[in-house]
């Protein structure tokens, strides 16, 4: 079967801030992801929002741009991820563990990639909207690293005007509660710059992966509009979380773009009133981080070099009894394409969001 090739060159360079201080905002790099198989996450609940577990991979129907694609692994939750093959005349599918290379090994001959567990990158608002409740955001922040089971790496970075990458991808919980630890509250808010090259940096990495947004107010200093970051994190799979301190009703515009931008990579937004819904809000995270499917294909020969429509469907009596929430698609991504949704400098005239 031809292998669709997904190539993706992400170039950021955004716009010089201060007398000639480098800051993360003026990353300059290059990335290639080559990405051969579209890898999905999947949450399935019940109407109460429970959530459904014990699904196999014959209970999935996936589409793209309605053509029918076969389901190449599958995982549920922790468990690890399992391939799937012909196992024989009869045609059936059978399910094979996928096994990590051992440390030190060619892993460009391993085809199919192990995605058990995620890697979570949780970006922290230090800007000074930040300045009330901050040692409170820093405790729910710290609680909810200590809560996650089944993450392979999480990293820590915070925001203001520009990003700071305060740890980098690690398993060791202790660097990163001591990340969260050590930031400090200041400067406008530039979320949507922030958060496009935080989605750069999970681009780099196959399997499940989530960015979770700690957000106390509007974004008032990015030069890149929310669609282009949504857009991104749809086209190399990954799911936002937003969490927000701000009442819904206080914040009209912030609350629908972050209710979309989360809808529409498959992950959720949260208003938080107080303390304690910002504890009950990771903890929902958490909860979905947990009981997620993951499920990947190789996508079928497809001339559509744009926007590609995907659609998870359950087959049988569970696709009446349960619900589905997944990205409804992604973008062929061009070079070019890439280079103008990453250089918000090339825009500078524009005015703040």
């Amino acid at each position: 079967m031809k292998k669709s090739l997904l190539s993706v060159l992400l170039m950021s360079s955004l716009l010089v801030l201060g007398g000639g201080r480098k800051t993360a905002a003026q990353d300059d790099s290059r990335i290639l992801v080559n990405v051969v198989l579209v890898q999905l996450n999947v949450a399935v609940t019940d109407r109460k929002g429970n959530y459904i577990s014990g699904l196999k991979p014959e209970d999935f129907a996936i589409t793209e741009d309605k053509i029918p694609e076969k389901i190449a692994t599958f995982e549920e939750g922790n468990e690890p991820t399992r391939r799937l093959v012909l196992s024989g005349p009869d045609g059936k599918m059978k399910q094979q563990a996928v096994m990590q290379p051992a440390e030190g090994a060619d892993s460009s001959a391993v085809s199919i990639p192990s995605i058990t567990g995620a890697n979570v990158f949780i970006l922290f608002d230090t800007s000074n909207y930040m300045y009330r409740g901050f040692v409170f955001a820093q405790d729910a922040i710290a609680d909810f690293i200590r809560s996650l089971e089944g993450v392979s790496r999480l990293a820590f970075y915070s925001y203001s005007r520009d990003l700071s990458r305060g740890v980098q991808l690690t398993g060791d919980r202790s660097t990163v509660l001591r990340g969260v630890r050590s930031t400090v509250a200041g400067d406008d808010a530039a979320l949507y710059n922030c958060l496009l090259m935080t989605v750069k940096d999970a681009a780099q990495f196959t399997g499940r992966k989530a960015i979770v947004v700690f957000s106390n107010g509007p974004d008032n200093a990015s030069l890149v509009p929310p669609e282009d970051v949504a857009e991104l994190a749809q086209s190399t799979g990954t799911i936002i979380y937003m969490v927000s301190t701000r009442d819904a009703q206080a914040e009209p515009v912030s609350t629908a773009v972050f209710e979309r931008m989360s809808k529409a990579t498959g992950g959720k937004a949260y208003f938080a009133k107080s303390w304690k819904d910002e504890k009950d809000a990771f903890s929902s995270i958490r909860e979905d981080l947990a009981h997620l499917y993951s499920l990947s294909y190789y996508p079928q020969p497809n001339p559509n070099r744009g926007w590609r429509t995907i659609n998870v469907q359950l087959i049988g009596e569970n696709a009446k009894k349960y619900r589905i929430r997944t990205r409804d698609g992604y973008r062929v991504l061009k070079p070019a394409q890439i280079a103008t949704i990453a250089s918000p400098a090339a825009s500078s005239e524009s005015a703040p969001r």
